[in-house]
């Protein structure tokens, strides 16, 4: 009984694959996965960050490997996905954590910053989703965790791709969760809110701004990464 309560969430031994893992999100993701006793593929552009994350990890009894990896690019994640699995093995969970957020008006936003953004944010979302999710279709069993945002039904000022990007993160997690049901796969969404982490410090950097956020909130307080870990690991 007493293993039972402590594997309540049944992630003993799994596969965890998360992406963006060098970031403020990934690496309380990360130390989510590894603490109900998975095994966690951490993959980042930053690989020297998250080299970084699998020697802390590694020297606290996780089981990890770094692997650097942009995820816009099919080549690059094709060979994370052969790498996690020769190392690890077959994956079982994919958290698609990676992204980017450059605000401006839509009104001048050049075409080519419209497009590395969605590279990062969509399309990224779907390689990954492609390469890691095959084995798990094939073995009939697997979760799918894709990290949209609260405005992706909120638009927001000034925030230029996101907002659209988010919202299609969220259909497509849909949409492969109406495909991939059936055999066996689920997909769900996790929408942040307000969540304080290097991506979004800036924001915090203006007088003021911490007060107004915290006031606009019914539990007055600013979200931080392990509330967004918890959700992700429950999902998973």
């Amino acid at each position: 009984m007493a293993a039972q309560q402590q594997d309540w969430l049944g992630l003993a031994g799994k596969i965890a694959v998360v992406t963006g893992a060098a970031g403020g999100m990934g690496r309380a993701m990360a130390a989510g996965f590894a603490a109900a006793g998975a095994a966690v593929a951490l993959l980042d552009r930053d690989a020297a960050a998250c080299e970084a994350l699998a020697a802390d990890m590694s020297g606290r009894g996780a089981r990890c490997v770094a692997l650097g990896c942009d995820t816009t690019d099919e080549a690059s994640v094709r060979a994370a996905a052969e790498a996690v699995a020769a190392r690890l093995g077959p994956a079982d969970i994919l958290v698609n954590n990676a992204g980017v957020l450059r605000p401006g008006p839509l009104s001048t936003l050049p075409v080519a910053e419209w497009d590395a953004l969605l590279a990062v944010n969509l399309t990224g979302y779907l390689l990954c989703a492609q390469a890691f999710g095959r084995g798990m279709t094939e073995r009939g069993s697997g979760a799918l965790v894709h990290i949209a945002s609260i405005a992706a039904s909120n638009p927001q000022p000034r925030s230029g791709a996101y907002s659209p990007s988010k919202a299609a993160v969220a259909m497509l997690s849909r949409q492969l969760a109406l495909e991939w049901g059936p055999s066996g796969l689920r997909s769900n969404v996790v929408s942040p809110g307000f969540i304080r982490t290097p991506m979004s410090e800036s924001f915090y950097a203006a007088p003021g701004i911490k007060e107004r956020r915290e006031a606009m909130l019914p539990s007055r307080r600013i979200g931080t990464p392990a509330d967004i870990a918890d959700a992700v690991l429950f999902l998973a």
